[in-house]
């Protein structure tokens, strides 16, 4: 495979490892086993349970092993043809996954700050029209 085209097969499959590691660790489908996982990383008895627990509550931790089942299931590999080449691919689509997540968190953010401050101009609209009516019943 061409080099172009492997980078071109990087960018296409990090894309639903991105999609999958964050439903995994962000979306309400998974709620009750984040929450779980939460408290057992927070409160776990010893540092080996806190740890694991952790591990699949990090975006990034996860899509190691989001990126480690697809390189399973496609066998992608970047530039060996042995398994330094499906090393190479695993640590490059955790990378570009993660990019891709940082992106679309930035984006949410974006959208919600957004949000927040047009529900602050309405507010502010609904209090001056109701100051306005108030004052004209006087």
């Amino acid at each position: 495979m061409s080099i172009e085209l492997q980078i071109l097969w990087l960018f296409v499959l990090a894309i639903p490892i991105a999609c999958v590691a964050w439903t995994i660790t962000h979306e309400a489908l998974f709620r009750e086993v984040q929450e779980y996982c939460k408290t057992q990383s927070d409160t776990g008895t010893t540092i080996w349970r806190r740890k694991f627990f952790y591990l699949l509550t990090c975006e990034y931790c996860v899509s190691h092993y989001v990126t480690a089942v697809f390189l399973v299931v496609t066998r992608f590999h970047m530039l060996y043809q042995d398994w330094r080449g499906y090393l190479v691919s695993l640590f490059a689509l955790v990378w570009v996954a993660n990019q891709y997540m940082s992106i679309y968190n930035r984006l949410r953010l974006d959208i919600k700050h957004e949000y927040i401050e047009i529900k602050a101009q309405e507010q502010k609209v609904k209090s001056g029209e109701q100051g306005i009516r108030e004052i004209k019943s006087a």
